[in-house]
């Protein structure tokens, strides 16, 4: 069991890079990423410490076709890992990489593309929620004297608070993260 580790992490939608750092650091102290599971396990082989670059995509059009989007990168080096809650992981010795160019957002605008992706896939589906399910039902049983009205309004109102601050907290992200480019 000493050739294997599991650490638990959690990473919000727009830390992906932070995410991807995390990996490479791992792998440059000789622990291979495997696979991460549902509840955010990330699993890990004993390995050579190597240098090597992990990227995520967020790309729900590419896991439509998702043979042919594997091939592109597969073509380009990139070694696919897995998909996790919308996102392929992928990644690639730095020995075999060209420079920059050779990253699978070579440039800002792609990058800036991707966080639009994400929004529109994981954002846009939670405001939904948040709209018609959250807000309508917080206000309906906060006129509901029962006791069940009462513990509903205070469920509700614990994920109105959880809700506006990951809103928050993704626009925050997303905005430093434009401002950066």
């Amino acid at each position: 069991m000493k050739d294997m580790k599991t650490e638990i992490r959690f990473f919000s939608i727009p830390e992906w890079k932070k995410e991807e750092d995390y990996l490479r650091n791992q792998h440059k102290l000789g622990w291979e990423f495997t696979y991460v599971n549902k509840i955010g396990c990330y699993h890990f082989e004993k390995c050579e410490p190597e240098d090597v670059i992990y990227q995520l995509d967020y790309n729900p059009d590419g896991l439509a076709h998702k043979s042919e989007y594997i091939q592109i990168f597969s073509d380009c080096g990139w070694e696919y890992m897995q998909d996790f809650f919308g996102y392929s992981y992928f990644r690639k010795p730095v020995s075999e990489m060209k420079g920059k160019e050779e990253e699978i957002f070579c440039d800002d605008t792609s990058r800036l593309e991707m966080m639009k992706r994400i929004f529109r896939g994981r954002m846009v589906p939670l405001l939904c929620v948040f709209f018609l399910i959250i807000l309508p039902n917080l206000f309906i049983q906060l006129h509901n004297v029962t006791l069940a009205g009462q513990i509903l309004a205070g469920t509700f109102s614990v994920l109105f608070v959880v809700y506006l601050i990951m809103f928050f907290w993704f626009a925050i992200q997303f905005w430093k993260y434009q401002k950066s480019l």
